[in-house]
């Protein structure tokens, strides 16, 4: 197995020929404006799946699953139903207004599971902090919730193929409920600012770690650009690994586009 990741929470997972795209999204730095993963790689994709409906995260989805006709996997706040069609958040859309439908889409619910093409895709309860952006001096606040674009159908996903499993967390503040889940593989973010903004800082992801039981760690979501800033969330990933290490869980940095074989 292959682990290919690609700032923010884009992330590749390769197996035989399952490739799973993790949230597809946008690079938001101003000189670099792009699809996370390289559209050279989207033709193979075997699953997609969006963890919520920010730009980092959901901005190629369609695109992604259009060119590869891979399956969609998100959670259902994620979603609405009308006119008895089952529509996704447009990605590219401003707030709540705009709405479209996916060919081959599967909305799940925390504690529901889907298995396609011999892979277990199970939903985990997430909940995506506030947002505070420092622009010209000033901060832009946002809180996720009802009518809010922001963080919107935020989910965490479990992912088991053959005897490997791996969870990916997405932006999400710590929750108990994550207790003995144990995966081979987890990702999770670490660059929250405290006090509930954005995600989990490093304190609250070694507590996840405690939580989870890993085997390994592969952190994400910090030092990320954003329009003309190039680093936001700024954490010190060395220290959460030596952190990580010390619970005898292996810790392991990747870069963007840097690889890890399992």
């Amino acid at each position: 197995m292959k682990i290919t990741h690609y700032l923010y929470n884009a992330f590749l997972i390769e197996d035989g020929s399952t490739k799973i795209a993790i949230d597809p999204g946008q690079n938001l730095w101003i000189f670099k404006l792009q699809s996370l993963i390289p559209q050279s790689e989207w033709h193979d994709i075997t699953h997609i799946l969006i963890t919520h409906g920010d730009p980092d995260h959901h901005w190629q989805s369609d695109r992604v699953a259009k060119v590869s006709g891979a399956p969609v996997i998100c959670g259902k706040g994620l979603t609405k139903i009308e006119n008895g069609k089952t529509l996704v958040i447009d990605p590219r859309g401003r707030e709540l207004t705009s709405w479209i439908t996916y060919e081959n889409l599967y909305p799940l619910d925390v504690g529901e599971s889907v298995t396609l093409n011999d892979v277990k895709i199970e939903a985990i309860k997430t909940v995506h902090g506030q947002i505070s952006i420092p622009i010209l001096g000033f901060k832009i606040k946002k809180q996720p919730g009802l009518g809010e674009r922001t963080g919107i159908g935020s989910m965490g996903f479990k992912i088991t193929i053959g005897n490997k499993s791996i969870v990916n967390l997405g932006d999400t503040l710590l929750l108990k409920e994550w207790e003995g889940l144990k995966p081979d593989v987890l990702m999770l973010p670490i660059g929250g600012l405290g006090n509930n903004i954005w995600t989990m800082d490093i304190h609250d992801a070694i507590e996840a770690v405690k939580l989870i039981a890993p085997k390994i760690v592969i952190p994400c979501h910090y030092n990320v650009p954003f329009l003309w800033i190039k680093k936001m969330a700024v954490t010190d990933d060395q220290l959460f690994k030596r952190e990580v290490e010390k619970l005898g869980t292996e810790c392991v940095i990747l870069r963007m586009g840097d690889s890890v074989e399992l």
